[in-house]
């Protein structure tokens, strides 16, 4: 197996058999595939049987997809593709993605034939994919988790879907490539919303005066409710970026979608107005922020709520800011470039600050000593104290 990236730093990372990034047991798998021959990184591409296309599918400013990486990707792979080929496309992606990137491939190398011409008998086979992993739990649900298999022909589907058993142990179910890229959209939308939900709900019990955490405890009793735990805000390179490609596909019939989008989005802003208003109270006050990744127990930071409120809070100058998090050796340049902003130990960030923001469940905040929060003014985004 080549794995292929433009990350050149990745690449030797990999390469020395170790791994660039936090998630449970990598390090050992990547080890093992690199002693054995079994896996090799480059930046460039090399002849091979099966293709696969995991790259980011960010949005512009504007809130459109940006397409672009996958499109490098297909100018990567072009020159090696030969007859026989299957290109399979993980990355999440607008509805008709995987009829584009076979419309570059075949633009690319016109000396092949391409699904989009020729249906079942094409030279190359493309399909869709999504991926369904949670990071911290990545290599077990690449390998148990049911997968959503769309080709562009159905010859196509069923080469994917033999790519794909040949590791999977969840079931393979066949659909085409459309089909297959709305499911992807559809479930990270389904989550948005209820977080959306869950995060509009805490900021009524704060104009009300209920505890949050107290009420969803009670509310999810009912048999038939189960309301999320609210954040401050929503992060990652899904949840936070996906339902803006169905809003962009369809923006007249989005409404639902497009306003948990926003509901998600003011949720951080409405924390970083609470901090920056009971910190205008202290004179110099000492915040401690704890949490910077955009979801528990990991090192990832993209689109990540904690980091934007972080950031927001150096910015305007409120105070010195105490940073703690556990899964990543060094602050982004974004942030390590304001002087009021040092990173420190948990025990000494809370026995320091004035402020206390708990903006991520990492499970070392979770067991903190509550007694260490005596006196202190304490923003509990997470319900690690409840």
């Amino acid at each position: 197996m080549v794995g292929i990236d433009v990350d050149s730093d990745a690449v030797s990372t990999i390469n020395k058999g170790k791994v660039h990034i936090i998630e449970p047991d990598l390090d050992i798998v990547v080890k093992a595939a690199v002693s054995t021959g079994n896996l090799k990184a480059t930046t460039t591409a090399e002849p091979a049987d099966a293709f696969v296309i995991a790259v980011p599918t960010p949005i512009t400013e504007g809130q459109k997809p940006d397409l672009s990486y996958i499109r490098s990707a297909a100018e990567l792979i072009a020159p090696v593709l030969k007859k026989g080929n299957l290109v399979v496309l993980e990355s999440t992606s607008p509805v008709g993605t995987t009829e584009r990137l076979c419309q570059w491939l075949g633009e690319l190398r016109p000396d092949l034939t391409f699904p989009n011409v020729k249906g079942g008998n094409s030279d190359i086979r493309v399909a869709y994919c999504p991926e369904r992993v949670l990071p911290g739990h990545i290599l077990q649900e690449l390998v148990t988790n049911d997968r959503v298999v769309g080709g562009l022909s159905p010859e196509c589907t069923k080469e994917a879907v033999c790519l794909y058993k040949s590791f999977v142990k969840g079931n393979c179910i066949e659909t085409n490539a459309n089909t297959a890229e709305m499911c992807k959209l559809a479930e990270n939308a389904y989550r948005d919303i209820n977080i959306a939900y869950a995060n509009e709900l805490s900021i009524i019990c704060d104009d009300v005066g209920v505890n949050v955490w107290e009420l969803i405890s009670l509310a999810n009793r009912h048999p038939r409710v189960n309301i999320l735990r609210p954040g401050p805000g929503v992060g990652g390179h899904c949840i936070a970026i996906d339902p803006w490609f169905l809003v962009d596909s369809s923006p007249d019939n989005a409404r639902l979608i497009s306003k948990a989008r926003e509901v998600n989005l003011s949720k951080t802003e409405y924390v970083l107005n609470k901090i920056v208003r009971k910190a205008e109270r202290f004179r110099n006050p000492v915040i401690a922020c704890l949490g910077l990744s955009f979801k528990p127990n990991i090192d990832d930071l993209r689109e990540s709520p904690a980091l934007e409120i972080v950031l927001r809070l150096a910015e305007t100058a409120v105070g010195n800011l105490l940073i703690v998090e556990p899964n990543i050796g060094s602050l982004p340049e974004k942030l390590s470039s304001h002087d009021q902003v040092v990173t420190t130990t948990l025990e000494e960030a809370v026995l320091s600050a004035d402020i206390v923001v708990v903006l991520v469940a990492h499970d070392e905040f979770m067991s903190i000593d509550k007694g260490l929060l005596y006196e202190k003014t304490v923003f509990d985004l997470v319900g690690a104290f409840q």
